[in-house]
This record gives structure tokens, sequence and C-alpha cells, in this order.
């Protein structure tokens, strides 16, 4: 016999446990990336005031936690957010994709998309706060470049796009950059050691870099999208003139 309807609506509004609320808002942390794979969680006694909720109470939500996989304990070593959370973007085949001249072309045309999106989101979501993270990031690419060391620079570039990630306020496009930093920022790296032999063209990317920082920061989506977009296309054309440059070197070298 079916549940009569009062008894189903009383069954439906039964409230919700506290430790069900805490680890919604736990998870909501790793998602926005308050909480990153690898981190170190607060004591419990910390976090419950942090949640304003009884240490049994939080205990509870951070065991579903443990039980979802999203997080690990270590003994006497406290509460950390799993490390293996994207494990898929880790595979080998990523490791192959690095090391292949036509994979680095592809890669490019991935970071249209990706960079293209978050940029404009950045303009149109971005906090004063978010623009301030950027803007830091961007200023620390000209100190490593004061290093001469591609991968410092590298890294230092890949972390600026990771600020417009953050600043676009979606979830999916931040995890995706993060979880993919090692090949993207090996990406940047191959780039850098070939366009910064030309100094005019080196010129040219900060210029490029400049203009979509300008965009974000004011608040222009159209143009940051635009702006994202002519400078990896800028890089994509002038390694393809190199890449056939070289190849023409190789062929008369057989020859001779």
């Amino acid at each position: 016999m079916p549940q009569p309807l009062k008894q189903q609506l009383k069954s439906q509004l039964k409230p919700q446990k506290l430790s069900d609320i805490i680890l919604a808002q736990l998870e909501n942390m790793i998602i926005e990336g308050s909480l990153l794979p690898g981190e170190k969680l607060l004591p419990e006694r910390e976090l419950a005031v942090q949640f304003e909720v009884s240490r049994p109470s939080l205990r509870e939500a951070i065991q579903k936690l443990e039980v979802k996989g999203l997080v690990i304990r270590k003994q006497g070593g406290g509460t950390f957010v799993s490390k293996t959370i994207m494990k898929s973007f880790s595979d080998p085949l990523f490791g192959l994709m690095a090391n292949n001249n036509e994979s680095q072309f592809d890669l490019l045309e991935f970071r249209h998309g990706i960079e293209g999106m978050a940029s404009y989101y950045a303009a149109m979501r971005g906090t004063s706060a978010d623009f301030e993270h950027i803007q830091a990031k961007y200023e620390h690419i000209g100190n490593c470049q004061l290093e001469d060391d591609y991968s410092l620079e590298a890294q230092a570039v890949y972390e600026f796009y990771l600020a417009i990630c953050a600043a676009s306020h979606n979830a999916l496009i931040l995890h995706t950059a993060r979880s993919m930093s090692a090949v993207l920022i090996d990406n940047i790296e191959q780039n850098l050691t070939v366009l910064t032999k030309r100094p005019d063209i080196f010129n040219k990317i900060t210029d490029y870099r400049k203009n979509l920082l300008d965009a974000i920061t004011s608040g222009q989506p159209k143009k940051a999208w635009g702006a994202s977009h002519r400078h990896l296309a800028f890089i994509e054309e002038v390694l393809l003139k190199l890449t056939q440059e070289n190849s023409r070197m190789e062929r008369s070298m057989r020859r001779m």
C-alpha cells in the first residue's frame, strides 16, 4: 500500500544531519579550490570553531570524506586532501605527449580553449582581489625573466594563467588546469626555449600578455577572449614557421 501523502511529506522534511551539512561545505571547498590536493586540513579543534559546530559532528563529516576517498588520515600527522582526486590526468600518456612535437601543437590548441574561456569569465566575474592576484602573478613573470631560467619562468607563466582560471570562478576550468600542471608547464617551457632566442618575438609575446592582463582587469570579457586567442595564435604561427625552417635545414643536411 502506498505511503500516505502526509507521511511522505513528513519524511521528506526530515532535518538534515549536521555532519552532512559540514560535509557539503568541505566538499565545496575542495571543488572551488580553497582546499588543494595534498593540503593539510586544520586540526579538528580549529575547524570546529571555524564551522561553529561540535567536534563529534565535524569528526563524522571528515570520516564521510575519507570513505569517499577525498581525504586521507595519517597517524599522528593529521588529515590531508587526497592527491589522487584527478589521478586520470597524470596517466603515462601525458608523459609521452610532452615529448612529442605534434602533441605540443595539440596542447597549444587545448590552451586556446581553456585559457580563452578562463580569460572571458575572469573578466566577467573576477573580483578586485582576483585582479590583484593576477597582477601579482604577472609581475612575478618579469622577476623570473631576470633569472634567465626557462623552467622558473614557465612555472611563473603557468601560475599567471592559473590565477586567471581561479578568477573565472568555474571549478571545472580551475581543476582541469591544475590537474594538468606538469604537462602545461612543460609545454610553456619548450615554447620559451625556442621563442626567447628571437628578441623581437619575445617582446611581442610580452605585449600580448600585457594586453590580456589589461582586458581582464578592466572587466572586458570579449576583449580578454580575443587577447588570449591572439597571444596563443601568434606563438603557434611562429613555432610552425620555425619547425618548417628546421625541417628544411635537416633535409639540406641529409642531401649534403
